[in-house]
């Protein structure tokens, strides 16, 4: 294990993270994220490596830089194309790059990569090694237990194995197979069994390697009972559709206490955020779309929800919408939230 990989696995700032997942986590989404949390590992949606050679850099890797620390995630299977695709992304300051052999759409099949890399984890190694050579941040791995009649214990095994002897720094595993025939995308989210113990075997089998568990995690106190057992936990359509317990998370996960975080600073940065989107040619929903879910449960969200779902559409939508969306919830409810 190169050195990078040590220091790497005691940081602590991968112990959440909040998973990349396609038409959700893009520069808007991310944004929001960061007002609510300081500390949480932000992830973009996969970007294809061909995309990041051929296509427009700044739309498809250009963020913020109050997002960092925040994750680039690649899709491929040519070592030599994503190697390109990290020379380019290394001038956008990410703090990590990730390789995606979990994916399991139609779309990312076709293409020989994500979840079918399960079957190749030598070609994986190939594409780690063309990353390593050049990133100059960590490069990780996010992967599920297997695909259709693989054997967990072999098909993870030997991912790991491989990943692990080209210098990858970090595994994510998605606790679930994935099965790329029979079941939709969408039912490979929820129908193949979660098996988080195959993962805690995973780092007993490897304890200088930060691995990281994802899949059916929907709150903070499960978040900390996998971490008796790895180095990180990733959430993804829970942080989505719920963003307020990221509000929880520098506290009860990183041991940050600077304070709750400040709703009203919340509204004033979305406005500010929302106002630039538009000005550069943006809609106001661009940006609201990620916001409709952040505060169930508290006073005033139903209300909150209407405003954005339906003000932020109209033609001439600006920023005030959302102050008038912020307007109707609840502060109490919004300090117990915090």
């Amino acid at each position: 294990m190169t050195e990078i990989s040590r220091t790497y696995a005691v940081s602590p700032l991968p112990r959440l993270s909040v998973a990349p997942m396609m038409d959700w986590t893009d520069r808007h989404c991310r944004f929001l994220h960061r007002q609510l949390t300081r500390n949480t590992l932000l992830y973009t949606e996969m970007v294809v490596a061909e995309a990041a050679i051929h296509g427009d850099r700044e739309r498809l890797l250009g963020f913020d830089a109050s997002e960092h620390p925040v994750a680039l995630q690649l899709g491929g299977s040519d070592p030599n194309k994503l190697g390109e695709a990290v020379r380019i992304a290394r001038d956008f300051g990410y703090d990590e790059i990730n390789l995606n052999v979990g994916c399991p759409s139609d779309r990312v099949q076709s293409g020989t990569f994500g979840a079918c890399l399960m079957r190749e984890p030598d070609l994986v190694a190939r594409c780690i090694g063309a990353m390593k050579m050049a990133a100059d941040v960590p490069v990780t791995v996010k992967c599920r237990i297997g695909v259709d009649e693989q054997d967990p214990e072999t098909a993870l095994s030997d991912l790991a194995r491989a990943v692990v002897a080209e210098g990858a720094d970090a595994i994510w595993v998605h606790a679930r197979k994935a099965w790329l025939e029979g079941l939709s995308p969408k039912e490979n989210r929820d129908v193949p069994p979660l098996d988080y113990d195959r993962v805690y075997r995973l780092k007993q089998d490897y304890p200088n390697i930060f691995i990281g568990i994802n899949g059916g995690i929907g709150d903070l106190n499960q978040a900390l009972e996998h971490l008796n057992h790895v180095d990180g936990v990733m959430i993804g359509r829970a942080a989505y559709h719920n963003a307020q317990l990221l509000a929880k998370a520098d506290r009860l996960i990183f041991g940050d206490d600077r304070g709750p975080v400040d709703w009203q600073e919340v509204c004033e940065a979305m406005m500010v955020h929302a106002d630039a989107h538009i000005r550069a040619g943006g809609r106001l929903n661009h940006v609201t779309r990620h916001m409709v879910g952040l505060f169930q449960g508290v006073r005033g969200a139903r209300r909150f929800r209407q405003i954005l779902s339906t003000e932020s559409t109209r033609p001439g939508a600006g920023p005030e919408v959302i102050a008038r969306a912020f307007a109707e919830v609840d502060p109490a409810g919004l300090t117990a939230a915090a």
